[in-house]
């Protein structure tokens, strides 16, 4: 068992002169990346950072990051990447949650470190170009020094994430080099990863989608192709230029490329690897996709950043909806909903709570901190993830949704996405999201918010719902045209906000 630093190295003798880093139009191979690297860990050492030791980071997806990413895994320093749009306050939680001694910023989160409660025994060290009163990053990677071995175990954490925070404060989940490599292969064999890959770097790094691409295009000698903010017709030119093989999306960024004015088939001719994760991919999403890439394969990933992996589905294109089997280091029952009994497993089509072992290679040992959580989310060493499904006559899950977005109308269970799969076939329909507003008769009310390519009435929207395969009940009793369907900086649908009233109306 090895950790991820000696894991870089490995990659390094292994294929030198492979380019693994492109950014800003540059290139850097394994051997120059580590020059840069090594340099950025002894830089830290001299700083007296020390092996355990936290560090956040407050970047996009940039050569620093990726650069400060690995140097932490060398000297068993711990990476904590936040969402760099965060603002001062929630600054000072993760610093004092994480009990992080360096933070490392750019241009835009720099002006919120200096509004935050910063210690004065804080090393700060900032990435930008312009004049900074903090360290300099690129002072930092100027030395001729190599590391020759990683100082890290396969038991040290390699990694904090953070929950979302949807509810309350976010959770620090904490994960190991060895969970970290692990989840990584485990990545790599489901995705059908070859050496010499490459794929869009966009997902951002403070997300395990993201971290999950930069070490896997590590682990097979592949090219990490960096694009720091996602920008549909950057994202085609990048995928054209660099003949990129791989992509590793949530279902939003599928759909912006697709119906971006500059997509062009022919430039995205090389990517035959597709796979998402983060949410589930809409039927009609799915057919658009299917037409509009010449790929061979379109892998539905469902997990977390607790347990990386779930469950797979290598044939999404072919089986939308999908989430298919557990993973190769994965058990997954299907128990009661709000039961918290691992033994009340749910029959073939019924509908339940999808719980997975933590027992298993890829799994985090507990939240940061957080033995509360620890104990409403684990029970009898299962993780219980508070996603609805149900297991098919075939024994493939199907994700409905969340606990808490399930609709009770009438008395009767609705989840979200069987009535958002239908009406996003729809082909004047360009996103939709399924809701229960309060309704005095009904309870809830399931209503359809909708992003159109144009007007829609209410009849013809509800024929086509007739003619398919939905109850009349889960029929929505209203539809409600907004110019946006709010989501998270990556890409997840935040019905909360629609349920507040935080859109605007497409008149």
């Amino acid at each position: 068992m090895i950790d991820l630093g000696t894991t870089f190295l490995s990659s390094v003798d292994r294929c030198p002169e492979a380019i693994a880093i492109t950014y800003q139009n540059k290139n850097l191979n394994y051997s120059n990346w580590l020059n840069k690297i090594s340099s950025l860990a002894i830089s830290f050492k001299k700083m007296g950072l020390k092996k355990g030791d936290k560090l956040i980071t407050l970047l996009p997806n940039t050569f620093e990051a990726c650069t400060i990413h690995w140097a932490c895994q060398l000297t068993g320093i711990v990476i904590v990447p936040i969402n760099w749009r965060v603002k001062s306050e929630e600054i000072n939680f993760f610093l004092d949650n994480s009990n992080s001694k360096c933070i490392i910023c750019d241009d835009n989160s720099e002006k919120e470190i200096q509004s935050s409660n910063l210690s004065n025994s804080l090393i700060k060290i900032s990435t930008s170009s312009q004049s900074s009163k903090y360290e300099n990053f690129k002072s930092l990677i100027n030395l001729k020094v190599i590391f020759d071995s990683s100082e890290a175990k396969y038991t040290d954490c390699s990694i904090i994430l953070y929950t979302s925070g949807t509810t309350g404060k976010p959770k620090g989940v904490p994960r190991s080099h060895f969970a970290e490599r692990s989840s990584t292969i485990a990545h790599i064999a489901q995705n059908r990863y070859e050496r010499y890959e490459s794929t869009l770097g966009v997902m951002p790094l403070y997300h395990t989608m993201g971290v999950r691409s930069l070490l896997s295009m590590t682990l097979v000698n592949g090219n990490f192709v960096a694009q720091p903010k996602y920008n549909p017709q950057e994202a085609i030119e990048l995928i054209n230029q660099n003949k990129i093989s791989s992509l590793y999306l949530v279902p939003t960024l599928y759909h912006d490329l697709i119906n971006s004015p500059y997509f062009k088939k022919e430039k995205l001719l090389t990517c035959h690897k597709l796979g998402f994760a983060g949410a589930p991919m809409t039927d009609g999403l799915i057919k658009k996709i299917k037409k509009s890439f010449s790929a061979s394969q379109l892998i539905n990933h469902y997990g977390s950043s607790e347990i990386y992996t779930f469950t797979t589905e290598p044939n999404a294109l072919n089986k939308p909806g999908s989430a298919g089997k557990a993973g190769i280091n994965q058990n997954i029952r299907v128990v009661k909903i709000n039961s918290k009994n691992i033994n009340s497993k749910t029959k073939i089509n019924e509908e339940g709570e999808i719980i997975a072992y933590i027992k298993n290679d890829e799994a985090f040992e507990g939240y940061l901190g957080r033995p509360d959580a620890d104990k409403t989310s684990i029970i009898d060493n299962w993780y219980f993830t508070k996603d609805t499904g149900y297991y098919d006559e075939n024994g493939d899950l199907f994700v409905t949704g969340r606990v808490d977005d399930m609709i009770i109308t009438g008395g009767e269970n609705i989840f979200p996405i069987e009535i958002e799969n239908v009406i996003s076939l729809h082909p004047d329909v360009n996103e939709v999201v399924i809701v229960g507003l309060k309704d005095e008769k009904w309870g809830q009310k399931v209503t359809a918010f909708i992003k159109s390519n144009k007007k829609i009435n209410f009849n013809e929207l509800d024929d086509f719902c007739k003619k398919s395969d939905l109850s009349n009940f889960k029929r929505p009793k209203s539809y409600v045209f907004i110019k946006e369907i709010p989501k998270s900086p990556t890409g997840k649908i935040l019905r909360r906000k629609i349920l507040a009233g935080e859109y605007e109306l497409d008149n």
